[in-house]
């Protein structure tokens, strides 16, 4: 099954030494170095960040180095692996076990072995908690789990997924939330979307929000005139950051942009991020546009400029249809950017009083809203300064506190 030899059972742990976990997080570190045996481990799946998957990959980056630093001796890493992943930069000191299959097939061992009710323990041997951080929840006996649910976008908008992955995830969410000791939302919305599909108890879902890089923060002039010449951008441009995808709402956009640039009344428009899946009718639409000179695809961002891209855009459009968090908006706050985003699912929440928001559905809500934005100087100044409060809100750290929080209330109910 994989690269790990022997094992640990856990099924007995409650034999060894009853261990009292204090509720806050801050203490948890010491309680753990206090009360645990050597050797047992909190793991934390960090196989999208490996695989550079992207929203979920970024997720468990930022929290296991967060969490590094209030447990160093008790965090663990576990991750597939296949040819050409690499451990994650910095953290190879920390403990890591690795099984040696690709994703599909590591996608279902874990169906199957879920299905067959068979424990993958040896995988992580002296595991005390495992932490899921994507879709994807390993059988575990005796070990208390974490599952970390991003977004319902399978279930409620099917049309926006593969049918295979589609098909996957309809299957294994519902078996994977069931097993979970204890699931962690990215946001209210998601909790929500959770409650009202799978029908769980409300206690077992605790909303912990994500947060932005920290090299995410407003940059210089001469850092925006750089990365204007390597991405040739414009002085003035209106971005979006986003892999190019159907639920991005990205044809909308451009039927939204489209009068407002043919009528000087908006910048030339930015579109950074790689190609997705079912993403013909927006090139064809692209390539059909009569402005078409005007849109500049930037293809993938190194993440070094990505903060610079951000800060010298005139404002960030978001016009999504869905999402599960929402960090690009977020990110644009952080830079000192105006956003002007959709009013659906978590996006609402992410940026409070500090964006304009549209119907996503609506083209000439969209125009309207984008126009206003662009056009009032003393508007994006306003909504500058009220995005840098609210991104303020919004930390890894606080995120990994709250993280270490479910962590010991788990452990304390396990060793009761």
């Amino acid at each position: 099954m994989g690269a790990l030899s022997g094992g640990y059972n856990l099924c007995c742990f409650c034999r060894h030494r009853c261990l009292t976990w204090h509720i806050y997080p801050e203490l948890l570190a010491a309680r753990l170095s206090d009360t645990i045996m050597a050797g047992m481990f909190i793991y934390v799946d960090v196989s999208a960040a490996v695989h550079h998957r992207a929203g979920l990959g970024r997720y468990g980056d930022s929290l296991v180095r967060e969490l590094s630093g209030m447990m160093p001796d008790r965090l663990a890493l576990f991750y597939n692996q296949e040819r050409g992943v690499e451990p994650l930069n910095g953290l190879e000191h920390l403990p890591s076990r690795t099984v040696s299959l690709g994703y599909k097939p590591w996608r279902m061992a874990v169906w199957m072995g879920q299905l067959a009710r068979l424990p993958f323990n040896r995988l992580v041997p002296g595991a005390l908690l495992f932490h899921a951080t994507e879709h994807l929840l390993m059988p575990l006996w005796g070990v208390p789990t974490v599952l970390t649910i991003h977004d319902l976008i399978p279930q409620l908008l099917p049309e926006h997924h593969k049918p295979l992955n589609r098909w996957y995830l309809n299957w294994t969410m519902p078996l994977y939330c069931r097993r979970a000791d204890h699931i962690i939302a990215v946001s209210e919305a998601t909790r929500r979307d959770l409650l009202a599909t799978y029908h769980l108890p409300p206690e077992k879902v605790t909303v912990i929000h994500e947060a932005a890089s920290a090299r995410f923060r407003p940059q210089t002039e001469s850092a925006h005139e750089r990365v204007r010449g390597m991405y040739g951008l414009p002085d003035n441009y209106l971005l979006y950051v986003g892999t190019i995808e159907p639920r991005k709402n990205l044809e909308r956009l451009l039927e939204a942009w489209t009068p407002l640039r043919r009528s000087g009344d908006c910048p030339p428009l930015v579109i950074a991020g790689k190609r997705g899946w079912l993403s013909d009718s927006f090139y064809a639409a692209l390539e059909a546009s009569r402005v078409r000179e005007d849109i500049i695809l930037t293809g993938y961002v190194q993440d070094a400029d990505l903060p610079v891209i951000y800060s010298a855009a005139t404002a960030f459009v978001w016009p999504s249809l869905y999402e599960g968090f929402g960090l690009p908006p977020l990110e644009a706050m952080t830079c000192g950017t105006p956003v002007v985003c959709a009013d659906v699912s978590s996006m609402p929440e992410v940026v409070g009083d500090a964006a304009l928001l549209f119907d996503p559905l609506e083209v000439e809500a969209m125009r309207k809203t984008i126009r206003r934005l662009v056009m009032d100087r003393d508007l994006r100044e306003e909504l500058r300064r009220r995005g840098l409060v609210q991104a303020a809100k919004f930390s890894w750290s606080r995120a990994a506190r709250e993280t270490l929080a479910v962590y010991s209330r788990l452990l304390a109910a396990h060793s009761a």
